[in-house]
């Protein structure tokens, strides 16, 4: 059998690397900066390579480094999978996780079969109250949320990007025909997401309608809610192209055949540090690949 590396070693290798700070990764292992030194040491001594470059105390990766990075850091997760998924001792990991309820509806739970079986001993939290941004890092380790731009100080994902269109029963769509005018969107009820301000006002500058203003404007926060709204001949409601396509409500129709890019997108995030958390990288790593 060849010789394997020191495990300590390549785990605080990865760290400092993930984490893009010796610091927190000494932080991360409960090292002094110099244990931390001396385990790099000792895998740059077993691999023959310069891994980093270092100033004073900052560590950068070489390219050395990087293409070390890029062969070994899958491996050492399918080591951790394969370890886990023949371990009876285990115990269970939780992830506290808050998701926007259109998402969990529609493009969750309808997968989340594959992560159970995958991972059997992950376990999720599910929270789909408010303001899930604010709470990552606290009552939630990482969220899936929509959101135009996320916070540049946590770790985030792109999940999709979608086109944003007025949305509306069929008998209210008949009525208007497939160009309304002015004058006739002036007297509807307009149904707006309370987590999605922008797209109005997006959707209006698109078609030219920056003077549109309707007889009233309802709010709500639940994606679902307001499909079922606007299904109902309560109004127009401004939705994403997926959650239109994913119900698949055969009650509801687009007004206006012109695709409009959305403000928008469904994004992963979570604190830079908690990535590397088990049950965090577990998740991400499933959620990245299923391609949600």
């Amino acid at each position: 059998m060849r010789r394997l590396p020191p495990l300590r070693a390549l785990e605080a290798f990865i760290r400092v690397v993930r984490l893009g700070s010796a610091r927190s990764a000494a932080s991360e292992l409960g090292l002094s900066p110099s244990a931390l030194s001396r385990r790099i040491s000792n895998l740059e001594t077993f691999t023959g390579r310069k891994l980093f470059s270092r100033t004073g105390q900052t560590m950068r990766l070489t390219d050395e480094g990087r293409q070390f990075y890029d062969a070994v850091a899958p491996h050492l997760e399918s080591l951790a999978a394969a370890v886990e998924s023949q371990s009876e001792n285990l115990q269970t990991i939780r992830l506290r996780l808050g998701v926007m309820p259109l998402f969990g509806t529609q493009r969750l739970f309808p997968r989340l079969n594959e992560l159970r079986q995958a991972h059997p001993r992950l376990h999720l939290d599910i929270d789909t109250g408010p303001h899930l941004i604010d709470r990552v890092g606290d009552t939630l380790d990482a969220a899936i949320t929509l959101t135009d731009r996320p916070d540049p100080s946590f770790y985030s994902i792109q999940l999709d990007q979608n086109t944003v269109h007025a949305i509306a029963s069929r008998s209210i769509a008949d009525e208007l025909g497939e160009t309304p005018e002015l004058s006739q969107l002036q007297q509807q009820t307009f149904l707006l997401h309370t987590d999605m301000p922008k797209s109005f006002d997006a959707w209006k500058s698109a078609l030219g309608l920056e003077k549109l203003q309707p007889s009233a404007i309802d709010h709500y926060d639940s994606g679902q809610l307001i499909l079922e709204a606007a299904a109902q001949g309560m109004g127009i409601a401004m939705m994403h192209d997926d959650h239109l396509n994913r119900i698949n409500d055969p009650r509801l129709a687009r007004l206006f055949d012109v695709k409009i890019e959305s403000p928008y997108s469904y994004w992963f995030i979570c604190r830079p540090a908690d990535l590397e958390a088990r049950p965090v990288k577990i998740f991400h790593d499933w959620l990245v690949n299923a391609g949600l």
